[in-house]
């Protein structure tokens, strides 16, 4: 394939992937969901977890968005720097959401500030957000998407603790947060929570921690530890699914951190909904695919 080739061909395929995500959820996130609902007592609960499942089947039986906020489209880019594409990545994902909208389709969810002007495609200024990272001596292109819904976007929060805070000042930060608009994010949530010096270097951690699959953990163990005690903490406040009440009010916690100034912590949370719709794709050099997130998927 010439570039332009290959241009299309990539357009075609993330197009279809964006779409496809909206309406069918990743694999972990899926069984995640159905652990808990097993694991649940309360009849309501349990009802409202039996919603959740029917509600996906009739999005994939009738290929249709499984939550009508489609949310604003965000990219996790690890791209190699002999990527062919990589100069045209940016361009080819915007024109795969615009396409995405109208075949999916999706809600209509990017409206130009201070304009309050909507502009019908899913794009705008800095619209899809694209985070960057390059990786030496490789030539393949890993992309993370994520829809980022109203909900699950409200309780996001980031600021800088004072050193003597510690880290049971990042708990009490998440817990507030939790115990405040965790209610409004549709649960069970997956929370991630980012530490760092400063707060973009925070938030922009607390949000990639989303992408991690369910069930993995931060290598450091003190930080695995953190997860599990902040899991254990906002499940403890009873939330259940959909804010009802029941044992569990999260899918889990992933922290994701830096090293920092001995001055400061940053921290800062974003959360993910129940129908948390992220999805991984790898491309080569040649445009071949392969899909983690999602088992037996043909575009």
């Amino acid at each position: 394939m010439n570039k332009e080739q290959s241009v299309a061909r990539m357009t075609d395929v993330m197009a279809k992937f964006v779409a496809y995500t909206g309406k069918v959820l990743p694999d972990d996130v899926y069984a995640k969901l159905e652990e808990l609902r097993n694991n649940e007592k309360s009849d309501l609960a349990i009802t409202i977890y039996d919603t959740m499942f029917e509600n996906q089947k009739l999005a994939k039986e009738l290929s249709r968005p499984c939550c009508q906020d489609t949310g604003v489209l965000q990219f996790f880019v690890k791209c190699g720097v002999n990527f062919p594409l990589i100069g045209e990545l940016e361009a080819l994902l915007k024109e795969a959401v615009i396409e995405a909208t109208i075949k999916a389709p999706l809600r209509h969810n990017s409206v130009e500030t201070f304009d309050e002007y909507n502009t019908g495609k899913n794009v705008g200024k800095g619209t899809p957000t694209v985070f960057w990272e390059i990786v030496p001596d490789c030539d393949t292109c890993e992309i993370d998407t994520y829809m980022a819904g109203g909900g699950c976007t409200l309780p996001g929060k980031a600021m800088v603790l004072m050193p003597g805070a510690g880290y049971e000042g990042v708990t009490k930060f998440v817990l507030d947060i939790m115990t405040t608009y965790g209610l409004n994010a549709c649960p069970p949530l997956l929370v991630g929570v980012g530490v760092a010096t400063s707060v973009e270097t925070a938030a922009l951690l607390s949000k990639k921690a989303l992408m991690r699959p369910l069930g993995q953990h931060n290598p450091n163990e003190r930080a695995a530890a953190m997860e599990k005690l902040l899991k254990d903490g906002i499940n403890s406040i009873g939330l259940g699914p959909q804010g009802m009440s029941g044992e569990f009010s999260v899918m889990g916690v992933h922290i994701e951190n830096t090293a920092r100034h001995p001055s400061t912590i940053g921290v800062a949370v974003n959360v993910g909904c129940w129908s948390h719709r992220k999805g991984h794709i790898i491309f080569d050099k040649d445009m071949k695919y392969t899909i983690t997130s999602h088992k037996e998927v043909t575009l």
